[in-house]
């Protein structure tokens, strides 16, 4: 009988031989890349993304591979660590609910970072992400929710097998060297979710870890170098050291391609209560001055979103970004929810603390019998005048019934990515990711339209 890892090489090998269902996939592959390529420019100019490339520049001599926003150019390792730390360093980066996880900004990073230095075709570059969505969501939908219960961060851990997957892929590996390569990757998964308690960088850079360890994996496999063939199940494997032998192999049944089931975000914040938030926001048009008629907020919720987010005070971004109570706040007080609304000096406005106070965080019986099948929650607020309104959101927009549209990953690119291009180039950019798979040479140009504007551009 195959083993779990050797199924899923075989599933990667299915997928690089046709790439997917046809024109499914290519919109797939087109609506995620949109979204990575908006996540990593505007996250190439924050703090943890400059120092993440300082720290390697210091000793990585490589320039086979861009960075996405700069035009500099390092190793792919390094490459791949740098853009994927950019692509998740405003938690406004793609997701899927049943993995409990965010995909692109591990598999883009570092099937990009390879494509460019082996000259991969836009095909094969499209089979890659296809295939690295694919085996990340596999592996944490047979982790989770137990792996975040425990204290893993599914993007990190499962992360690292998708990017492997990619870049095996690239590589054209056989199905036995994926095998192994996905052996090797045991020994390198990991990511914690203490993050949770202080708010400091080391959720930004998971992803990076996760790009650059898949690329290692499948370079390591591809020289003849193997890893344990029940990497998953064995008796010292993935399931019994990260979680207690709760593994579920029947996650790897599950029907369809995972890359056309990924969320996306509307809010730069975590993912578990973007329901919630949605649900305020649609209470909120009912409320003539939230600050004067809002006597007290409850979120329902379940149980590993209310867990680590109902803290009400944030000494950093990532700390607010984390917080329900805080982003029920801004949503409450500001009509919506952005990035310049987590930042701390933003955070300190008497009002907005006073609205966060208000708000209260439970568990939801409904919510907890739901998840991990979808993240839903229960808003209810109480009004001055005694009146209470509430409503129930089973699917967060971006996902599940609540799709976003084409158009609308085209407005959230736009709006983030002309100021820091132009019009013409974003344009550029724009439609050469929807025709990705007909373009010549389309990574190189994607790279190209995404680096600085030089003089009298």
């Amino acid at each position: 009988m195959p083993s779990v890892s050797e199924r899923l090489a075989a599933e990667v090998v299915a997928i690089a031989a046709d790439g997917g269902p046809g024109d499914n996939a290519d919109r797939a592959f087109s609506r995620t890349c949109l979204d990575f390529v908006t996540c990593a420019l505007i996250g190439a100019r924050l703090p943890v993304t400059k120092a993440t490339y300082r720290a390697f520049a210091a000793t990585d001599p490589g320039r086979h591979s861009t960075l996405i926003g700069s035009g500099l150019r390092m190793s792919p390792a390094a490459a791949a660590f740098v853009n994927a730390t950019a692509a998740h360093g405003l938690d406004f980066d793609d997701g899927h609910t049943q993995a409990g996880g965010h995909p692109g900004a591990s598999v883009f990073p570092a099937t990009f970072a390879m494509a460019e230095h082996l000259g991969s075709s836009p095909a094969e570059v499209i089979r890659a992400v296809v295939a690295g969505y694919q085996v990340m969501v596999r592996v944490a939908r047979m982790m989770h929710p137990h792996s975040a219960r425990t204290g893993w961060h599914n993007t990190a851990v499962a992360g690292t097998f998708g990017a492997t997957a990619a870049v095996a892929v690239l590589h054209r590996m056989k199905a036995d060297q994926i095998a192994h390569a996905f052996g090797l990757a045991g020994s390198f998964a990991g990511g914690i979710l203490e993050f949770l308690a202080e708010g400091p960088d080391s959720k930004r850079i998971h992803p990076g870890m996760a790009a650059r360890d898949g690329i290692a994996c499948a370079a390591l496999a591809a020289q003849g170098l193997t890893g344990p063939r029940e990497v998953f199940e064995g008796r010292h494997g993935v399931f019994n050291a990260f979680i207690a032998g709760a593994g579920d192999p029947g996650a790897l049944d599950t029907p369809g391609i995972a890359i056309e089931t990924a969320y996306f975000k509307l809010y730069p914040c975590c993912r578990h209560y973007h329901a919630a938030i949605d649900g305020l926001l649609d209470l909120r048009a009912q409320i003539r001055d939230p600050m004067r008629d809002v006597a007290e907020v409850r979120l329902g919720l379940y149980g590993v979103a209310v867990r680590g987010h109902d803290h009400k005070q944030a000494a950093t971004m990532l700390s607010a970004q984390m917080s329900a109570p805080i982003a029920a706040g801004l949503a409450l007080v500001d009509g919506g929810v952005t990035v310049p609304g987590f930042a701390p000096e933003t955070l300190e406005r008497p009002e907005l603390t006073a609205m966060i106070n208000r708000v209260e965080t439970a568990v939801d019986a409904t919510c907890e019998e739901e998840y991990p099948g979808c993240r839903s929650a229960h808003v209810e607020i109480a009004l001055t005048d005694g009146r209470r309104l509430e409503t129930r959101i089973r699917d967060p927009r971006g996902e599940g019934a609540n799709p976003l549209a084409d158009e609308d990953l085209d407005i959230k690119f736009r709006a983030n990515c002309t100021p820091l291009l132009g019009a013409a180039r974003a344009e550029a950019a724009r439609g050469l990711i929807w025709n990705f798979r007909q373009t010549p040479d389309a990574l190189g140009s994607l790279l190209g339209l995404l680096a600085p504007q030089s003089d009298g551009e």
